[in-house]
């Protein structure tokens, strides 16, 4: 696996179950998957050397992340290594603006936007304030994007190649994991319903499953899938969508590999985006994506300094509560922001779930 994060560490929990050897490439000598995998190699998997060189020996490889060097993936498929998700479909998503063309030739709705080189560019397009920008590579969790709303912002604005796009009348956001084999077996989990932080542009919550009306519900559905088809993915494909007060959908962004908006699925349904990951890469039949329970899940950020150890108290009280679930990343630590976990709360009725992150929320506060 490429990258060796928190989302890696999930998947190998389940590789445990299926009696896998699994070997990590990372560049962070204390990533949170070091202490679970078999095998920690310290390199970048942006780097061609390092990657061909780590999966010479392996019988297949997958990635955490979409920040991997697609030229080694290219040479170690040619050498008979199995490589999920295809070097050309992470070529089609490693930049937003090829991601976005890309998905119009398909008739997907995506938000409207242009390409723009610079900061300088920028100022050709003053008569679409307000707007939002996005890097078209290497922005993740809210990094990479930002909104402009007068011409003095533009000072700040990246000064790279970027995408500007429209502002949307946002009534929700959505996302919906799908599933999909090497045979072109495909299916969907219940929609997520995504609440952010708006400064920090980075999933704040989410609820699953979304509150929908049941055409919406069709609608959003067979998106996700075109999506991942038009993308000819391999393995687990998380849609982000928008959707406006006149309910229209439009695809916001997609990732090619388990997600944030999944982390539900380990408590929540009855096969987890990341067990159905390994499904897909072992050629077993794709499990149930079936909700279980409804659930609410929140990220947990680095507080400052001087409030770690009231939010270790706090968390102390939260776990006094039946089902809730915490996921303790096991970081060592960074900037303020930074996601250090997660909580996920499960109920048969929706309402007590919404009811008890209520609870979590203020208590962490």
């Amino acid at each position: 696996m490429l990258g060796g994060g928190q989302l890696g560490s999930m998947v190998l929990k389940y590789a445990i179950d299926f009696g896998l050897h699994m070997s990590v490439l990372d560049n962070d000598p204390k990533a949170p998957c070091k202490n679970f995998c078999n095998s920690f190699v310290l390199g970048d998997p942006m780097n061609f050397d390092d990657v061909c060189t780590f999966g010479a020996d392996l019988d297949i490889l997958t990635i955490e992340k979409e920040a991997v060097n697609t030229e080694a993936l290219r040479l170690l498929r040619d050498m008979g290594v199995r490589v999920f998700p295809s070097p050309e479909s992470l070529e089609l998503i490693q930049n937003k603006y090829i991601q976005k063309t890309h998905l119009q030739q398909f008739n997907i709705p995506v938000v409207p936007g242009v390409l723009v080189q610079n900061r300088l560019e920028l100022t050709q397009y003053l008569h679409k304030l307000p707007f939002i920008l996005k890097k078209c590579t290497q922005g993740y969790d809210g990094y990479g994007v930002m909104k402009l709303e007068t011409e003095q912002d533009i000072q700040q604005a990246f000064d790279e190649p970027s995408v500007l796009e429209n502002l949307v009348d946002i009534d929700l956001e959505i996302a919906v994991i799908v599933v999909r084999n090497e045979c072109g077996e495909i299916d969907t989990y219940d929609p997520v319903h995504m609440v952010f932080d708006p400064k920090r542009m980075l999933l704040d919550y989410q609820i699953c499953p979304a509150n929908l009306s049941k055409e919406l519900l069709v609608k959003v559905d067979a998106i996700a899938k075109k999506v991942a088809e038009a993308l000819q993915i391999v393995g687990i494909l998380a849609v982000e969508m928008f959707i406006t007060r006149q309910n229209e959908v439009y695809v916001n962004e997609v990732a090619p590999r388990p997600h944030n908006s999944g982390h539900h699925t380990i408590e929540a349904t009855t096969t987890s985006q990341y067990e159905q990951l390994l499904r897909v890469l072992l050629g077993l039949p794709i499990g149930s994506t079936a909700t279980k329970l409804p659930s609410v899940m929140m990220n947990l950020l680095e507080p400052p300094s001087h409030k770690k150890a009231t939010q270790q108290a706090a968390l102390k009280t939260i776990l006094c509560e039946n089902n809730v679930h915490l996921h303790w990343y096991g970081k060592t630590g960074g900037k303020e922001g930074r996601k250090m976990g997660h909580i996920t709360i499960t109920d048969p009725e929706r309402i007590n779930a919404l009811n008890k992150f209520e609870m979590i929320k203020h208590i962490l506060k």
